[in-house]
């Protein structure tokens, strides 16, 4: 049996999962390895959800990605049958220049190295699995799958930022992310609904990490996102839209090193700056703490601002869409969110809302309202294996 590898590597994570590579990729077996480098847990599930491994290592063990790559290699060789064909990478940041997935060699490396500052949480992680396989596995066939890529057909306009215009040929434009979860997203919902998939929509993938997506015909027209993955919403740890006048005055005033600057904005802002308690959503909603409620009432008030926004952009609007982590697990919060698209003609059932059904919004609501769950890691299998097959 032929299958394909699916990796995700985050700072102290990697997550995984294995596909069977036939006409229809069935999933055979996923994984996450956490706290790498302090305290390494692996748990891997079958496609039935059994529980195949539940185990702790010392700290020395796994201290970095390339070593949790080799131990999941290791178990995956082990205790699974099956060809490895390929294994496909998730990587944040793919630059202007790539709109589809490509296989990976040296020069792309090296390439995508180059846009590690405008994804500095992300882009080093999701390069060092991928060296390391090119280093002890260099005949393996690696494909690199971007975040950015479902939103490179924007028109210009929508990308320019209103600087000298040589800045955008050297690549100061507006990219978005989250593009995988929005194309997953896009064609699950052209499958249920395709007369709503085709029309004017507004994904909300909310998450740790989090932006909205307006869709026409199912393709990406706008995101909240842009140059790098600090734009648009607040999440856990990122501030989010922010006059570049605050930085300035970081900068000049009070004397913050760049090095420092960075680690404000991508690591202490966000609901976890707002509250001073969590990054956390579902610790946010247990809390009666002022700094709770500040932090998820800036959030959503947030959200609804930037809906309308695109929502003017789309001339406006047939369905929006739930997915990601909140917006598939918190019927509280889509409830609180749903709340500032009245005026967009959104009514949630309570019934179908709390159940966290497909389709949540009420019979008499002008605009569908659906919780449509995203799959990354299926979209990445998929096109790992158009490539590796074409």
């Amino acid at each position: 049996m032929d299958t394909i590898l699916v990796v995700n590597a985050g700072s102290s994570s990697l997550k995984f999962e294995v596909f069977a590579a036939a006409k229809q990729l069935t999933r055979l077996v996923k994984g996450k390895m956490e706290g790498i480098g302090t305290a390494p847990h692996l748990t891997i599930k079958g496609a039935g959800g059994d529980r195949l491994a539940d185990e702790s290592y010392p700290c020395e063990t796994v201290p970095d990605l390339p070593a949790a790559m080799r131990l999941v290699g290791q178990w995956l060789r082990e205790r699974h049958d099956g060809r490895l064909i390929a294994i496909g990478h998730r990587v944040v940041h793919g630059g202007p220049d790539h709109m589809h997935p490509v296989r990976i060699d040296e020069a792309l490396v090296r390439e995508l190295e180059r846009y590690t500052p405008l994804a500095p949480l992300h882009q080093p992680n999701n390069l060092a699995p991928i060296r390391a396989i090119l280093e002890h596995q260099p005949q393996l066939a690696q494909v690199a799958c971007f975040d950015t890529a479902f939103h490179r057909g924007h028109d210009p306009m929508a990308d320019h930022y209103a600087i000298p215009a040589h800045y955008f040929a050297e690549g100061v434009r507006r990219y978005g992310f989250h593009g995988l979860s929005y194309e997953y997203v896009a064609g699950r919902l052209a499958a249920i609904a395709p007369e709503v998939g085709m029309g004017r929509v507004i994904v909300a993938h909310l998450g740790s990490g989090a932006s909205l997506c307006a869709l026409h015909q199912g393709k990406s027209i706008e995101s909240t996102l842009g140059f790098t993955a600090l734009d648009g919403l607040p999440m856990g740890t990122r501030c989010g839209q922010i006059d570049p006048g605050v930085l300035l005055y970081l900068l000049q005033q009070r004397g913050m090193t760049p090095g420092e600057l960075q680690d404000l904005l991508y690591k202490e802002s966000g609901l976890k700056g707002l509250s001073g308690i969590s990054n956390d959503v579902r610790d946010l909603l247990a809390s009666d703490a002022p700094g709770a409620v500040l932090a998820l009432d800036h959030f959503i008030h947030r959200i609804g601002f930037n809906t309308g926004a695109l929502a003017a952009v789309l001339g406006g609007l047939d369905a929006f869409v739930f997915t990601a982590g909140v917006g598939e697990n918190s019927p509280v919060m889509r409830e609180r969110i749903a709340k500032k698209l009245v005026w967009l003609g959104a009514k949630l059932d309570a019934g179908r809302n709390a159940a966290g059904e497909l389709l949540i919004s009420s019979e008499d609501s002008r605009i569908a309202v659906y919780c449509v769950p995203t799959d990354e890691e299926l979209m990445i299998a998929r096109h790992t294996f158009a490539l590796v097959t074409a």
